[in-house]
């Protein structure tokens, strides 16, 4: 049987926001500007930045564009502790009765109650893809890492849609963990 390969994506922090957070940090009606596009189409890392900020530090981060229906900080769990916050572990969305902070623009600033998570890690997989690979989208695989820090990860989500392109992700502490880079390439087992 063929291998089932996937390309690695690091995740260094960033930050999604709403429209309506766009628009108290950065100005009124107020459109991000494109950075550079990331391999799922149609995202991209902004130009913008922000500074998110927690009960005992803050970081600042990147913000990915378009704009989400609700603002999300994804972190590691080590800028957590810089934070003074404890993200759990979630899929990406799935914010609730996470902690919030404050977030610092050019413009303004905007108080969330929640929506700091560390995202777990997932795969982006094109529809065609799953069905090369006999995998339903919201499964859960394992995925092997080869080389001197080899390891297995486990629990990770596939995420299978016509609009999505194949991509390990991975946030940058458990990458560097497993020696990874970025494009290189892992294997569902």
């Amino acid at each position: 049987m063929t291998k089932k390969l996937v390309p690695v994506g690091l995740s260094n922090r960033h930050i999604h926001l709403s429209q309506e957070h766009i628009d108290i940090l950065f100005g009124e009606g107020y459109e991000l500007v494109k950075f550079k596009d990331l391999k799922q189409p149609g995202q991209y890392a902004a130009e913008e930045k922000v500074e998110v900020i927690g009960p005992k530090g803050s970081l600042k981060m990147r913000v990915l564009g378009p704009a989400r229906g609700k603002t999300q900080v994804e972190v590691s769990l080590a800028d957590g502790f810089a934070l003074g916050v404890k993200p759990p572990v979630r899929d990406s969305g799935d914010t609730a009765a996470s902690p919030g902070g404050k977030i610092k623009g050019p413009k303004g600033e905007v108080e969330f109650s929640e929506g700091i998570i560390a995202a777990s890690r997932h795969i982006h997989m094109h529809s065609d893809d799953a069905k090369r690979y006999g995998i339903e989208d919201k499964a859960r695989v394992s995925v092997k890492v080869e080389g001197e820090r080899g390891l297995v990860f486990d629990n990770v989500l596939v995420r299978a849609r016509e609009d999505f392109a194949l991509e390990f992700h991975v946030d940058i502490e458990e990458g560097n963990a497993a020696g990874l880079k970025n494009g290189q390439e892992v294997e569902i087992i």
